[in-house]
């Protein structure tokens, strides 16, 4: 009996230890799934880095000031950075001439790859195309910026400025491996490491890197891309410092280009993944880029700082364009250009940065920054060819040489610019900071010696201008700020585009620099777990387009105001929101509005985690854009288009390493439609994306 008795204690024990373990082992992989759902929520922050007064909250700055981690860049497998700014409901995303080259529509006025910044730098990111595995945030700037980063060296930027920052190493270790697939056959991985180390984790090395190969999902468009960037950062006592080094290699073969229109209507739009480019075309894009950034708390509220920066560029392409004749049956003219381009540029920013007071407090900024860049550059424009928009035959590659300038081997130096200013300004801070006044004066200089493609010198510029700043905010009650600003900047010419269609007496120069004004008010408002703005401004600057004697000049005075609205946090708990909308209204010198502009655009991106299946996360977006000039005439619009996207996530555990699988599909319905017709030089139209299908499977070790 009493043998008996034990043996079922001893059972009873061991069951009770059993379940017990179960139910641990449960817990732990319950909380594995949580913290790894969790981390990878979508993530806006509401401020950044903003230019010479630092890293802000949104509420304490006088402009519109948002964050994208890199969370929505590891969900949505964006391939470009277009892609992850077509979140953002104030910007669109077009291309440049003719190549693929992403330039970004902001409060109407262009933003070149050239003219986007890294690390608060201009002139060090790629130029034309920029892989978004590299980069932990994402930080768009809506309104002028001129005072805060100094003048774009590209010339663009009026409207809004984006700032990417390259990865850091996070408080916590890990190792993110990546597999992913893409609509048509293009697949891809990447590997992600983040240390810290030393005595109380001082240092901290962040090494990343990505590949992807294949068929997009537009017909017969293959692109390469090859990444991998490093970054070593030390924070100990007063002293901080982070060396960034990057390089990144992108091979666009067959990409669907801008459709020039010389016809009285707008050609119906084809099928969505149709593609009208020739197999003979391609780009070939190479950056080895880096910064250094240094900062001494030389006081606890005093900040010297410096970071300089450099980048070394190769592009080589044969890019393919089409002229369509006859809107009804697509006839069309083709066109080749050979392009070989380097650029070698470099940028440095010092400053010292001091908070005094108590009562009424005074943070000033003193500094000043340079950049110097030197562009080489040749082109060869090939005999043309028929072509069809809607059936386009594949022709021999055209022989050349053809309409040739400068050296296609050994291209000269067509334009080397510095740019250098001094800045100080002073954030007064009334009523325990609840009112803050911004001040301040940038002396800009921008020096530019163009040279003609056969080396013969072209024209000069060396011009300076003092540009005000002032802003306010005010903070009423308590997550509610109220703001206004004013703010003059000085910008670099733009460059005359080089079009055998459409000659001019001065192609390849690069016009004087030109000023503009802005003027802002809005608010911005903390409700619950959103994050809510509201603005509305009014640009003015000079106009461009060809003159009377055929050259391409200023034309008068061009106006842009609008309204925008942003909304992002969380809605309700498991349920977050990215959203918001815009309208804008144009006026070009001859009282037309200006060609390819949306008269509004709005975005809605909505997650939702599933409490009932846990691990589980469903998204969904929906992008509008309303009507658009084509021409300038405003004769020819486009219609507005809508663009719904879907997707999935899910999160297990394998063991003690949470698994992320992600399944998204861009374009649900496959609606054909023209996106853009935004265009420096000629009515060209730029076809939406069709259905894409994109999945991926990531650990973290």
């Amino acid at each position: 009996m009493a043998l008996a008795y034990r043996i079922s204690s001893l059972a009873l024990i061991a069951s009770l230890a059993t379940a017990t373990h179960a139910q641990e082992a449960t817990e732990q992989v319950e909380e594995i799934v949580v913290t790894a759902q969790a981390r990878n929520a979508t993530e806006v922050v509401n401020g950044g880095q903003a230019g010479v007064l630092g890293d802000k909250p949104a509420e304490d700055l006088p402009f519109n000031l948002r964050s994208y981690d890199e969370s929505l860049i590891r969900n949505q497998q964006p391939q470009t950075l277009g892609a992850v700014l077509e979140n953002d409901p104030t910007i669109r995303t077009t291309y440049g001439f003719g190549n693929a080259a992403e330039q970004f529509i902001v409060r109407g006025f262009s933003l070149f790859g050239d003219d986007v910044g890294v690390n608060g730098l201009y002139g060090i990111g790629p130029r034309q195309l920029v892989a978004p595995e590299l980069f932990g945030s994402v930080q768009v700037l809506n309104g002028a910026s001129a005072f805060l980063n100094g003048a774009a060296p590209g010339g663009s930027g009026l409207g809004g400025n984006v700032n990417l920052v390259l990865k850091r190493a996070q408080a916590r270790d890990f190792v993110r491996v990546t597999a992913s697939a893409e609509e048509s056959a293009r697949f891809g991985g990447a590997v992600d490491i983040s240390r810290r180390f030393g005595a109380s984790g001082e240092w901290g090395l962040r090494v990343n890197g990505a590949y992807r190969d294949g068929e997009t999902a537009i017909d017969r468009e293959d692109r390469r891309t090859a990444v991998i960037g490093g970054a070593l950062d030390y924070d100990s006592g007063p002293f901080r410092a982070v060396l960034d080094l990057a390089f990144q290699e992108v091979r666009v073969d067959a990409l669907r280009p801008k459709v020039t229109v010389a016809t009285a209507t707008v050609p119906s739009v084809p099928e969505a993944d149709a593609n009208y480019a020739q197999d003979f075309t391609y780009s070939e894009l190479r950056d080895v880029f880096g910064t250094l950034s240094l900062e001494y708390d030389i006081a606890d509220n005093a900040l010297l700082y410096a970071r300089g920066g450099a980048r070394d560029g190769k592009e080589a392409g044969l890019y393919g364009g089409i002229t369509v004749n006859d809107a009804a049956t697509g006839a069309a003219s083709g066109s080749a250009l050979f392009v070989p381009a380097t650029t070698n540029n470099e940028a440095i920013e010092a400053g010292l940065r001091v908070k005094l007071g108590s009562t009424i407090t005074h943070e000033f900024n003193f500094g000043g920054n340079a950049n110097w860049q030197v562009f080489r550059t040749a082109f060869d424009f090939l005999p043309g060819y028929a072509t069809n928009l809607y059936a386009t035959p594949q022709v021999p590659e055209p022989i050349g040489p053809g309409f040739v300038g400068g050296d296609l081997d050994d291209p000269n130096p067509t334009a080397r610019t510095t740019l250098w200013s001094a800045f100080a300004n002073d954030t007064i801070g009334l009523f325990g900071d609840r009112v803050l006044l911004t001040g301040g004066l940038r002396l800009q200089t921008i020096r530019q010696e163009n040279t003609n493609y056969d080396g013969s010198p072209g024209t000069l510029y060396d011009e300076n201008a003092v540009t005000p700043v002032a802003g306010i905010v005010i903070k009423p009650v308590e997550r509610l700020s109220l703001y206004a600003n004013r703010i003059e900047a000085l910008q670099q010419g733009p460059s005359v585009p080089v079009d055998p269609n459409n000659p001019t007496t001065n192609f390849g120069q690069s016009l004087a620099p030109r000023k503009s004004v802005q003027y802002e008010i809005g608010g911005k408002l903390g409700l619950g777990g959103m994050f809510l703005t509201l603005g509305a401004y009014r640009i003015e600057r000079p106009g461009e387009g060809v003159l009377p004697d055929g050259s391409f000049g200023y034309l008068g005075n061009q106006r842009h105001e609008g309204i925008e609205f942003t909304a992002n946090g969380e809605i309700a708990p498991g349920l977050r929101l990215i959203g918001g909308a815009a309208l804008t209204d144009t006026e070009f010198v001859n009282g037309n509005e200006v060609a390819g502009v949306p008269e509004y655009t709005a975005n809605a991106n909505v997650e939702w985690d599933l409490g009932f299946v846990p691990g589980l996360t469903l998204t969904g977006r929906v992008v509008r854009t309303g009507e658009q000039w084509v021409d300038q005439a405003n004769t020819l619009e486009l219609d507005n288009w809508t663009r719904f996207d879907l997707g999935a996530r899910y999160v297990f555990a394998a063991g003690e390493t949470p698994v992320t699988v992600r399944l998204s599909v861009d374009n649900v319905a496959n609606e054909r439609y023209w996106a853009s017709a935004f265009d420096a030089f000629s009515p060209a139209l730029l076809q939406g994306g069709p259905r894409a299908v994109k999945a991926s499977i990531s650990a973290d070790f």
